[in-house]
């Protein structure tokens, strides 16, 4: 009898503590189905929507569950001097640390100009500009996508990459 209650404790301390670390998420890259879930069809920028482009998405969550995406939208419809900056959207629920830079939670534009990676607010105005790293030996560049590096994780887009870190 002493056996059974024993086993049964024991299975119950089990099941509470898988319950509880599952509660805690790790760390990870978001999947497809998850990036479904949070990028929006259209993001509003500098008094106009565009389209997103979910197959040029990208994203990562955080461990306490805050989660950051970027996504390719099409700008067609803005004036040539925004189109040669405003190339995607970055929302983040955490403040990143960009090219050893800071960037607080929010919605923002981004592009990869002839030589930074600029973040603007959706007034398209300058919130953070960096200088990106290019990856020359890139075998297989694609629009946009996310590396893991360490703590923290790379921006590609193309073979041009800015380092992201959650803070």
């Amino acid at each position: 009898m002493r056996n059974t209650r024993a086993a049964a404790v024991g299975a119950l301390i089990t099941v509470l503590l898988s319950v509880g670390l599952a509660q805690n998420a790790a760390q990870h890259l978001l999947s497809a189905d998850e990036l479904k879930n949070v990028v929006p069809s259209e993001f509003f920028f500098r008094g106009k929507k565009a389209p997103t482009q979910l197959r040029n998405a990208t994203g990562f969550q955080t461990a306490d569950g805050k989660v950051t995406f970027a996504a390719l939208v099409d700008a067609s419809g803005y004036s040539t001097a925004i189109q040669e900056k405003y190339q995607g959207m970055l929302v983040t629920e955490s403040k990143l640390n960009i090219g050893g830079s800071e960037l607080a939670p929010g919605a923002y534009g981004f592009g990869f100009t002839a030589d930074k990676f600029i973040v603007m607010n959706v007034a398209n105005e300058d919130a953070l500009s960096v200088p990106y790293q290019t990856n020359a030996s890139l075998k297989r560049a694609v629009p946009l996508k996310l590396a893991e590096d360490g703590a923290g994780y790379k921006l590609y887009a193309g073979k041009k990459w800015v380092a992201l870190k959650p803070e």
